[in-house]
């Protein structure tokens, strides 16, 4: 970590998230993290969801002081025309006193278990963190129905005291994800990885009053993991998963099966 909060300084922990500034999910978490630091909270002015780790390069990226509701101006809070990875850069690079010891992004409303994290705004964030060598933790409530953020912000909370003491290794981000029940039903936290999955997608096609055609994306997920120790088997039977994720994409048991390939031949003119 960047310093240690035990050092007698309030840890320093910048919040994001993908569905938008005003978003239920972030005023539950910031909430809970005030007793734990000084909480500044950068996040899109906009819903943000599914873009990824995209970032803007074509068009400026504006950004305005922004009052969160019942945080009685003891939260600074920045509202970003931008995607989360934008609003991670801009705040270490502009709007923090100092480099945050800490990342949060959520609590998304969805989840974000499985091949979600590469579409997700929300882990984007949290990897943009991760980039930037900071600690990053994504946080996301497994359900799109409206819902109770109080039992989500509870196990973040938990967890974040938990990070400040013991940190995370640089390259790694934490990936959680909170089943959708009260506290008292919630079985406990597991250690999980990734689920193999993928959307079965479907395009619905509409006319413009143009009669030009459009086309609404849908799509069903599909678990492709009967596996155990997946986080969304875990989310299923009431655990909160807990998934670090690394930024190496590298297929590293694939290398030597790769460099065994006849490439000096394919080379040859």
């Amino acid at each position: 970590m960047n310093r240690n909060p035990s050092d007698g300084d309030q840890p320093l922990i910048l919040v994001c998230n993908d569905d938008g500034i005003d978003a239920p999910g972030i005023r539950s978490l910031v909430s809970v993290l005030r007793d734990l630091g000084e909480v500044v909270v950068v996040a899109p002015l906009d819903e943000q969801s599914a873009v990824g780790h995209a970032i803007t390069i074509h068009s400026p990226v504006r950004a305005r002081p922004w009052h969160l509701p019942g945080s009685n101006g003891d939260v600074s809070a920045w509202a970003i025309a931008g995607t989360p990875a934008d609003c991670i850069k801009l705040a270490v690079n502009r709007f923090l006193p100092r480099r945050p010891d800490l990342v949060v992004a959520g609590i998304n409303h969805g989840s974000n278990t499985a091949v979600n994290v590469i579409y997700s705004g929300t882990v984007g964030a949290a990897a943009e963190a991760c980039m930037l060598g900071i600690p990053a933790v994504a946080v996301s409530l497994c359900t799109w129905d409206k819902h109770d953020f109080a039992p989500s912000a509870h196990f973040a909370e938990r967890l974040v005291r938990k990070v400040l003491r013991e940190g995370i290794p640089p390259g790694l981000l934490l990936n959680v994800n909170i089943p959708p029940r009260p506290l008292e039903d919630i079985r406990g936290v597991q250690v999980t990885r990734l689920a193999r999955s993928r959307w079965k997608e479907s395009f619905i096609e509409r006319k413009d009053p143009f009669n030009l055609p459009y086309f609404w994306y849908s799509g069903e997920f599909v678990n492709l993991d009967t596996g155990d120790s997946t986080d969304v088997d875990a989310v299923d039977r009431g655990y909160v998963s807990v998934t670090p994720l690394q930024l190496d994409l590298t297929a590293h048991a694939f290398l030597g099966t790769l460099r065994s390939w006849a490439w000096e031949e394919d080379a040859r003119v």
